[in-house]
């Protein structure tokens, strides 16, 4: 049965992509505000059809350019975050290479970036204040890395720079800055029973695993509770720059990451 199951997911997974890529492609030329809305629907067919359940806690920023900051587990964060919001990603430039998931990452209008070369991150931040400026919601993992799901690294700052420059100016004159808000991404339960660390590996995807295989394994695998939380966000100012926004997105992220591992959390709407 999980063979099968994981047979008939993969049809309905490239049957719907199939039929995605020429809607969000279409979108994209044609400059349509469907080439945000789309990847999100998407993304929640995706987490119904893989049973995934997505529960939020806290309320992400949807009415202006926001800069996401969360740890990163793996290939199910892009799905769960997209089901939760329509949101673009920050994503190292080796993705784009990858067959199929390479295509769907730039329908997505991912930014890639070569992080070992300091010019391609300084061009990164000129692209992602734009598109801060611009009202977008945009998504990036500082941790530079997937991990087992059971710690977060420490954040790296480089891409925080994106948020130093002010986006625009208030009534009175004073500049405004985009938002920086810390996001847990937490996986709680597999067939509803609490996940351990032998079982983690069955979602989170890092280190020299193989793609392919893994996600043939994890759609064996059957239905999985995820917990994302929305913190309070944080903002650039006086002896507060990306350095130490940096610092204080992880201590918050690693924070939540723990109370969620005791059950302490409340949901306040369920999105996928």
């Amino acid at each position: 049965m999980p063979k099968l199951r994981a047979f008939l997911l993969a049809l309905a997974f490239l049957g719907l992509t199939l039929l995605s890529i020429p809607i969000q492609w279409l979108s994209i030329r044609l400059k349509l505000k469907l080439q945000r809305s789309y990847p999100h629907a998407y993304h929640r067919l995706l987490c119904r059809m893989f049973g995934i359940r997505v529960t939020v806690v806290g309320r992400p920023i949807r009415d202006r350019g926001v800069l996401f900051a969360a740890n990163h587990a793996g290939y199910f964060d892009i799905l769960v975050m997209s089901a939760t919001m329509p949101v673009s990603f920050i994503g190292k430039k080796e993705v784009n290479t990858w067959p199929l998931f390479g295509l769907m990452a730039r329908l997505q209008r991912t930014v890639f970036i070569d992080r070992q070369r300091r010019g391609d991150v300084g061009n990164a931040r000129d692209v992602l204040r734009e598109r801060l400026r611009a009202g977008e919601a945009l998504m990036l993992f500082p941790e530079g890395t997937s991990t087992d799901g059971n710690h977060v690294l420490p954040f790296k700052s480089a891409l925080m720079g994106a948020v130093e420059a002010d986006i625009g100016t208030d009534a009175d004159g004073r500049k405004i800055y985009a938002p920086v808000q810390p996001v847990t991404i937490s996986y709680v339960a597999m067939h509803g029973i609490p996940i351990g660390r032998e079982n983690r590996p069955l979602y989170a995807w890092y280190g020299d695993m193989d793609l392919l295989p893994h996600v043939w394994e994890a759609l064996k695998s059957g239905p999985l509770d995820v917990v994302v939380e929305f913190h309070d966000p944080l903002t650039i100012g006086p002896g507060r720059g990306r350095k130490q926004i940096a610092h204080e997105a992880e201590a918050i992220v690693r924070a939540g990451h723990i109370r969620v591992a005791r059950g302490d959390w409340g949901s306040t709407q369920t999105a996928a």
